[in-house]
């Protein structure tokens, strides 16, 4: 059996997750996947945990899922299998991204290819190297875009470049996907790791719990009428409002000083 192959860290209350295949471009096995979703999940209820970091080593972020071996190429299925393996598969491991009660960056080092490109559009930011490329590769392999690209790129950039980026499978150069909006920064190689850690460590130090809500309150927006999203707001700030780190907030600007949360 092929063990997961996610080295993870936590350091200054920073989960960093590294894809450590570079000889697959950190292509994606079911336990790789499994143990993604493992990690994300013990992060959300972990207070030690208060900001998490994903990229890849090597020339690649991720290639999306490897294939080998799988029912997919041999053939050996029966109806359902494949939407079976979808739901617990790649659409669980872009729900884990966009649950996790924390927030998560994605530094893409180099090529996010199919669910690898999705897995870093599921995460709330977006860092990406000079050399990095985005590629909906789905359409050159005959298939359907699947793990939640649907779903999350007409969100980010609308139908039409949504479609257009599905239809063609063109790769995507960092700087184009910044200008689309599916990006954040675009950052030299030699910077990526520094400035994800410097936005991971100055998130760590943020109000740990207004920045889930926050979190929540957007993804849940993108599905949701106007009255739903104002009252999903006013119940999430009351909710914050019991929590110590929006008292410190509070009584810091009274008190004219820098504010010192401790993520509860």
């Amino acid at each position: 059996m092929t063990e997961p192959a996610a080295v993870h860290t936590t350091a200054g209350h920073v989960l960093s997750v590294t894809l450590n295949r570079p000889e697959t471009l950190n292509a994606l096995t079911p336990g790789d996947r499994d143990e993604i979703v493992r990690l994300l999940s013990e992060a959300s209820a972990s207070p030690e945990v208060r900001a998490v970091v994903l990229t890849g080593t090597g020339r690649g972020f991720c290639a999306g899922a490897d294939l080998r071996g799988t029912t997919a190429t041999t053939g050996e299925r029966v109806p359902g299998d494949v939407a079976r393996t979808l739901r617990t598969g790649a659409q669980r491991l872009i729900a884990a991204v966009l649950d996790c009660e924390k927030p998560v960056i994605a530094a893409v080092n180099g090529t996010a290819a199919g669910l690898g490109a999705h897995l870093a559009f599921a995460c709330d930011l977006v860092l990406a190297a000079e050399s990095a490329r985005f590629i909906e590769v789905f359409v050159r392999r005959g298939l359907v875009p699947d793990g939640g690209g649907a779903y999350l790129l007409p969100r980010l950039v609308g139908p039409q470049r949504a479609k257009e980026l599905m239809f063609f499978g063109d790769a995507l150069t960092a700087s184009d996907a910044e200008r689309m909006g599916l990006v954040n920064r675009v950052v030299p190689d030699g910077d990526l790791d520094k400035t994800a850690r410097a936005w991971a460590e100055r998130l760590a130090t943020g109000p740990t719990r207004a920045l889930a809500l926050t979190k929540q309150l957007v993804n849940a927006s993108l599905d949701a009428d106007r009255a739903t999203a104002f009252a999903a707001e006013a119940a999430a700030q009351e909710i914050n409002m019991t929590t110590a780190d929006a008292q410190e907030g509070v009584r810091s600007f009274v008190e004219r000083r820098s504010a010192v949360y401790k993520g509860h």
